[in-house]
């Protein structure tokens, strides 16, 4: 034994054995601490296998879940004004906008896109909380106003996920505008005769639930998700009273008469387009795309020889 077998040898194999092992294969739950790999992760819509979480899922892959095949065309979304006010605080504005842009890959909160749910013809919008917190700013109000629109011209109903921490302060009382604008982007729907059905995700809160979140014609929340105006803590010490428990959970406002379903993740497509169709006044869903049958043999007369 030396050296050579010693070191030399076992360091050469592990060179030429070493794979490439990516870190995130696998995500542990932030509710019950369950290690789920990955795909099987992304299979069940980022829905914790083992106690039923919702964790947080793109924007984009919303998306691609709710239409058939993963197929949609986007639709295109005015460009506001950038940075009207020369806000800043401890970055400027336009670095904030160019940092979520370069994190999120998206131009700002929301998605619009047009495209076919169980057949169904849709527009639908989704929120992304992860660009600045999914906060409503003039984009957001373009995307609606542009959804709507796009709804009306094509005579399709507006699927709408809300997902957000409030009004962009970086555009202050223009941000804060977008609730009104909103509103009547939503009014034009039901003028229009077209169904306006809203899902509120985790957290969706401030004045975007003053405004285009509980409008709805039917209104849906995903568990536990948080939904609210002002925060709990604020509220508390406004009206001196400790609150009940679950508060502003979709649960607690499901029993309070101010949703209409909690409905999970992995089923919210069926029951969206089953809802939908209703509305529409269209044939129920079928289940799958399923050959038609084949025609029975006819069948032979009886050999009166035999």
């Amino acid at each position: 034994m030396n050296w050579i077998t010693n070191y030399v040898r076992p360091t050469i194999n592990s060179l030429f054995s070493r794979r490439e092992v990516p870190e995130n294969l696998w995500t542990k739950c932030t509710e019950c601490g369950t290690m789920l790999f990955h795909r099987e992760l992304a299979d069940n819509l980022n829905v914790c296998t083992n106690c039923d979480h919702h964790m947080a899922i793109s924007a984009r892959d919303r998306l691609v879940s709710m239409f058939d095949g993963g197929v949609y065309v986007e639709v295109a979304v005015p460009e506001p004004v950038a940075d009207p006010l020369h806000f800043r605080d401890q970055k400027k504005y336009t670095d904030r906008i160019k940092e979520a842009r370069k994190k999120t890959g998206e131009k700002d909160a929301m998605l619009v896109a047009e495209g076919e749910m169980g057949r169904t013809p849709v527009v639908v919008a989704v929120q992304d909380f992860s660009f600045m917190g999914g906060s409503m700013s003039m984009y957001v109000g373009n995307a609606i106003v542009a959804a709507a629109e796009r709804a009306i011209e094509l005579g399709r109903p507006l699927i709408l996920f809300s997902a957000a921490g409030g009004a962009r302060m970086q555009e202050g009382i223009l941000g804060l505008m977008q609730m009104p604008r909103t509103t009547i982007a939503v009014q034009m729907l039901k003028e229009a005769g077209l169904p306006y059905i809203v899902v509120l995700t985790h957290p969706t809160t401030g004045g975007v639930t003053a405004s285009y979140a509980m409008l709805g014609d039917v209104q849906i929340a995903e568990p536990n998700a948080l939904i609210g105006f002002a925060g709990a803590r604020v509220i508390e010490q406004t009206i001196g009273e400790k609150l009940p428990e679950g508060f502003q959970r979709a649960e607690y406002l499901l029993d309070h008469g101010m949703l209409d379903r909690v409905t999970k993740r992995p089923e919210l497509k069926d029951e969206l387009v089953t809802i939908v169709r209703m509305l529409m006044g269209l044939e129920a869903p079928i289940k799958g795309d399923l050959p038609a049958p084949e025609a029975a043999p006819e069948a032979k007369p009886a050999d009166p020889a035999k």
